[in-house]
C-alpha cells in the first residue's frame, strides 16, 4: 500500500470578486502552506447574484500559475464539453509550463444547464456527456505525447464524479486523483467498486489519490472534524475546501483555512 500524506486544497470560486482578489488569495493560501489551490470551470456565478462579477477557467488558472511558485494549481474541474479536446490538452500543458510543473488536470463531464445554454452548447444528457468524456481522454493524452515540448512532467490527471458503470471505469483507466463527491458512509463501497475496475485494468488501486470535499462548515462553531475524520478513515487524502467570492463583505474568508491545516498536520505528524 502507498502510504500518501493528507493534504489540503482550497478551491477558490472565481464569483463575486474582482480578478485580482483571486490572485491575491491564490498567493496567500500559498504563503499559509495549502498543498493545492483550485478554480473551476463556469461560465456563470453558482450562488448569489446570477449574473453577478465572474471569470473564465484557463485564463484564470494561468494568472495563477505566474502569481504563485509552490502550491499546486488546476481546475476542480474542467467541463470536457466546452473545448476541443486536443485544444483543452495543449492548454493544460501551457499552463503547466507556465507553473514549473505544477498543474493538477482535472476533468469531467459538466453538468450545469445554463453554461451549455447561454454559450451555445449541446447539453444532451448525462450519459452522453459521460460518453463524450470518455471519448476525450484517450486524445487529450494522446495530444500531450505530441506536444512540443510535452507537459514538464507526470501531470497528474484528476477525474471528478462516482458514478460506477461509467465515470469509475474511467478512474480506474485514467486518473492519477479521484474527486469522488462521496460521504465516508457511501465511500467504502465505491473503493470497493473502483478496486474491482482497477483489477480489470490490471491496475493497483493505491496508484489513485482519494479526494473529496471538506465544507467550511466542519471544523467552525463546534462542530469538530468527524466527517473529515471519516473519510480520512476511509482512505480519503486529499480534502478540499470550497471557498466563495461572496462569503463575507471582504471576499474568500480565508481565515477559515487555517484550522483544515492544523488538522492536516496532526493527521501527517
Amino acid at each position: 500500500m502507498i502510504e500518501r500524506p493528507t493534504r489540503i486544497g482550497v478551491q477558490l470560486a472565481p464569483q463575486h470578486v474582482p480578478m485580482q482578489a483571486t490572485i491575491d488569495a491564490a498567493r496567500r493560501l500559498e504563503d499559509m502552506g495549502v498543498d493545492a489551490v483550485f478554480g473551476w470551470d463556469h461560465f456563470f456565478p453558482l450562488s448569489g447574484d446570477p449574473d453577478g462579477v465572474h471569470f473564465e477557467a484557463t485564463a484564470q488558472l494561468a494568472a495563477w500559475a505566474v502569481a504563485t511558485e509552490r502550491v499546486q494549481i488546476g481546475p476542480l474541474v474542467f467541463c470536457n464539453s466546452y473545448r476541443n479536446p486536443d485544444l483543452l490538452a495543449d492548454v493544460a500543458r501551457t499552463i503547466d509550463h507556465i507553473s514549473g510543473g505544477r498543474f493538477i488536470f482535472g476533468i469531467g463531464g459538466g453538468w450545469f444547464e445554463r453554461d451549455y445554454a447561454e454559450y451555445g452548447y449541446d447539453f444532451g444528457t448525462v450519459g452522453s456527456r459521460l460518453r463524450a468524456l470518455s471519448e476525450s481522454l484517450p486524445r487529450i493524452r494522446d495530444r500531450w505525447s505530441k506536444l512540443n515540448p510535452p507537459p514538464m512532467g507526470p501531470m497528474p490527471i484528476l477525474i471528478g464524479g462516482k458514478g460506477e458503470q461509467k465515470t469509475l471505469p474511467m478512474v480506474a483507466e485514467h486518473a492519477d486523483i479521484w474527486h469522488s463527491f462521496v460521504g465516508p458512509d457511501e465511500l467504502p463501497h465505491k473503493l470497493e467498486v473502483l478496486r474491482g475496475h482497477c483489477e480489470a485494468r490490471g491496475r493497483d488501486i493505491d496508484e489513485i489519490e482519494i479526494s473529496n470535499g471538506a465544507s467550511v462548515r466542519d471544523g467552525v462553531g463546534g462542530v469538530g472534524f468527524d466527517r473529515l475524520d471519516a473519510l480520512h478513515a476511509a482512505g480519503t487524502r486529499l480534502l478540499t475546501i470550497p471557498l466563495s467570492g461572496d462569503d463575507t463583505p471582504d471576499g474568500y474568508a480565508l481565515d477559515r483555512v487555517q484550522a483544515f491545516l492544523d488538522w492536516r498536520d496532526a493527521k501527517n505528524a
